[in-house]
């Protein structure tokens, strides 16, 4: 099977349930209002990224407090290589910046 059909009702439930920081910046990056069409909870191999541009083949995560333990940590370490080995550009921004920093975060 693959992986997007696997994912499917996770994407779909995180789609649903998402953090303050995710629905902040969906509504900056979705509709294109950057200039760029954006996915949201979009598979890529193995894993499914917060935010996905094919157009630039970027990445990017909005990271809450559970990715500062040692655990997350490493699991995004090495997320972050598998999609850097593919060819994808990564950005990670914290809950925090996305909240407070929004206009930043998007520029």
């Amino acid at each position: 099977m693959r992986q997007a059909k696997k994912h499917l009702p996770v994407r779909r439930k995180l789609r649903r349930n998402a953090t303050l920081p995710e629905r902040l910046l969906w509504s900056q990056l979705r509709n294109k209002h950057l200039g760029f069409k954006f996915r949201r909870q979009q598979s890529i191999g193995p894993y499914i990224v917060d935010f996905y541009c094919s157009q630039v083949r970027l990445v990017v995560e909005v990271d809450g407090d559970c990715h500062s333990a040692k655990e997350a940590e490493k699991r995004d370490r090495e997320r972050d290589e598998y999609l850097w080995d593919t060819g994808f550009e990564v950005v990670r921004f914290s809950a925090q910046e996305v909240c407070e920093a929004l206009e930043g975060v998007c520029l």
